[in-house]
């Protein structure tokens, strides 16, 4: 009988047990919601730094060779850590091609034929470049094959995109608040406007009528653009026009690369038109404009931009960017 007793509490100390394990794992793994005192509520608030045009070939591409990746933005770190992410122009394609404008001559016929190494991709997500625009005049010199290779690169190194030549849409979400941004891409240099959002709205015509869409479902339309007259340091007449169209169509900032030098800022109807950034990371020297570029970092709420804080930066000839102090 004692031996029935010994059992019948053995079970039952290994039922009480087993009770307490899984109720201390049901607690372990509560959402967020469930318990704000272990898990706090989620940022309101999200804060993106915007850059201008990046390029990891020619010189840039030498430097790197030699001194690593993690030197080129060894000056600029601590200025990008500011932020939850960079956004930024992809100035051409990453592949596995050997560069041919490495060894070209300044405006010669391979000069301005881009290719990035593989492990550009990876070098961009760990200095924070988690989104960059692909819309540009660059991202299709080594044609369909080059886009689809840089797309490769960019999703196993967990870098989003838009302004995407050959598809259309690509879904990401911010982990890090509750605000659905929609990128949007308008590219001067594309046969037809090519959109990619953070949300998928499906196939848009125009640039305005994808900004039209996201604003209609509660997200923050971003437009980040390539366009106007490289060197210029005043954006055009079609520039302007362009950009006003985007703001009345519901457009919370615009943000413009190409030209190689900033361009002037305007608010209309009270939302901010940056017309080109200027480089962010480039090999360009010849003249202070093309030297120094801008970066913003917006603080963006709920409702749309909160902050804007501008950072001049400037184009050392050793491949790196630096802070202006």
């Amino acid at each position: 009988m004692s031996r029935l007793k010994y059992a019948v509490a053995l079970v039952f100390t290994l039922v009480a047990a087993l009770f307490l394990y899984i109720a201390a794992e049901k607690y372990a793994m509560r959402e967020p919601s469930d318990n704000n005192y272990l898990w706090p509520e989620r940022s309101k608030q999200a804060t993106i730094i915007f850059g201008g045009d990046i390029m990891f070939d020619r010189s840039v591409r030498k430097a790197v060779d030699v001194k690593g990746g993690n030197f080129i933005f060894s000056c600029i770190d601590e200025t990008l850590k500011s932020s939850d992410l960079i956004v930024a122009n992809l100035e051409g394609p990453i592949t596995n091609h050997a560069s041919v404008s490495a060894t070209s001559t300044p405006g010669g016929e391979f000069n301005y034929t881009f290719t990035f190494p593989p492990a550009t991709a990876g070098l961009l997500y760990k200095h924070k470049v988690r989104i960059v625009n692909l819309g540009n005049n660059h991202i299709l010199n080594f044609g369909t094959a080059g886009v689809r290779s840089t797309i490769s690169e960019l999703e196993n190194a967990g870098v989003w995109y838009f302004g995407d030549p050959i598809h259309h849409s690509v879904y990401l979400e911010h982990a890090f608040s509750p605000i659905i941004f929609a990128f949007i891409n308008y590219n001067e240099f594309a046969p037809t406007e090519h959109t990619n959002i953070l949300e998928y709205v499906g196939m848009s015509s125009t640039t305005v009528e994808s900004i039209q869409k996201t604003r209609a479902r509660g997200y923050i339309p971003i437009v980040y653009t390539h366009w106007g007259e490289e060197y210029a340091t005043t954006s055009s007449a079609y520039s302007r026009e362009l950009a006003h169209s985007f703001i009345d169509a519901g457009a919370e900032i615009v943000i413009g690369s190409h030209p190689h030098v900033v361009q002037e800022h305007e608010i209309y109807n009270g939302k901010h038109i940056y017309y080109s950034l200027g480089n962010f990371i480039f090999d360009q020297y010849f003249s202070d404009d093309v030297r120094r570029g801008l970066l913003l970092r917006v603080v963006f709420g709920t409702e749309g931009v909160k902050s804007i804080k501008e950072i001049p930066v400037y184009l050392e000839t050793d491949r790196r960017t630096c802070p202006v102090e």
